[in-house]
């Protein structure tokens, strides 16, 4: 990453560059869950994006995107490693309410950090994640407990997947999953391959039914999932979008500005999500 490219970035999140310490790693956390959505429209757009993390960083930098976990904490690492942190990636697996299990890891990449060290956590690992949309605002100690982020209350286990994986969070349950595990074991971003190309191109994949827009901050989440934006939080709140101009407002609040969403692919985009919806009323979903 050279230099210009990694102040775009810092730009993007409204932060400069520091020497690595547990407070920068919460302000460039903090400011990355607010600042870069996590998104999928560029599934609904045909954009066809892989998980290299470098051009993740080009499109997060410079053209105002977001993506979903392999984009999200791919190019989050690339800035990380840039600004001296001790990062690594490793294979997770976000699961459903019957618990972990080996089919659904490489469905998520997660990140640590080592080598920041504090009086509750002496080993100085964290556990890092940009990429999940409404779970974490800022990282949390690699250290077993329960922990508040408002509105959420997640915990953190280890080897409670094992073999499946080392180390477990459990998402509050109001949140929009039940949990995930992941490996201790570094990996790099091949690992990923197979799983990514199943769920943005499979018809049957959740991301390619329905797309959404989340962004995460101190109180809460707002998540757009096709034309319904709900706030979970503070000031809780739903409404469906109407018109293609309230659409681009909402995408803004979201701090969602692509400059390759041009007036042809919005027009595609939202008569696409409005056909979606209606089919979604007419099955009486509620």
């Amino acid at each position: 990453m050279d230099g210009d490219l990694r102040d775009a970035y810092l730009g993007r999140l409204g932060l400069e560059a520091e020497p690595p310490s547990v407070d920068a790693l919460r302000r460039l956390h903090r400011a990355h869950a607010e600042q870069v959505p996590y998104e999928t429209v560029w599934i609904a757009t045909e954009y066809g994006w892989d998980v290299d993390p470098t051009r993740a960083v080009e499109r997060i930098a410079r053209h105002g995107r977001g993506g979903y976990c392999y984009h999200l904490n791919g190019a989050f690492s690339e800035l990380l490693g840039e600004l001296g942190y001790r990062v690594t990636r490793h294979v997770g697996g976000v699961h459903g309410p019957d618990g972990p299990n080996a089919d659904a890891m490489a469905n998520h990449l997660v990140l640590t950090v080592e080598g920041l060290p504090t009086d509750a956590n002496p080993a100085g690992e964290w556990y890092v994640d940009v990429g999940l949309g409404d779970a974490l605002h800022e990282p949390l100690p690699l250290v077993e407990g329960t922990y508040r982020q408002p509105p959420w209350q997640l915990a953190l286990d280890r080897d409670v997947a094992a073999p499946v994986g080392d180390w477990h969070l459990t998402h509050d349950r109001d949140g929009g999953f039940p949990g995930m595990a992941w490996r201790s074991a570094a990996t790099g971003m091949h690992a990923f391959v197979e799983q990514h190309r199943t769920l943005s191109s499979h018809p049957e994949s959740g991301f390619v039914k329905v797309t959404t827009v989340q962004r995460r901050d101190a109180t809460g989440v707002d998540i757009l999932r096709g034309l319904v934006i709900k706030r979970i939080g503070d000031h809780p709140s739903q409404m469906v979008i109407t018109t293609k101009g309230d659409l681009r407002d909402v995408f803004a609040a979201l701090a969602f500005r692509p400059d390759d969403l041009d007036a042809d692919r919005m027009e595609a985009l939202w008569r696409k999500l409005r056909r979606q919806h209606e089919e979604w009323e007419a099955a009486g979903c509620p």
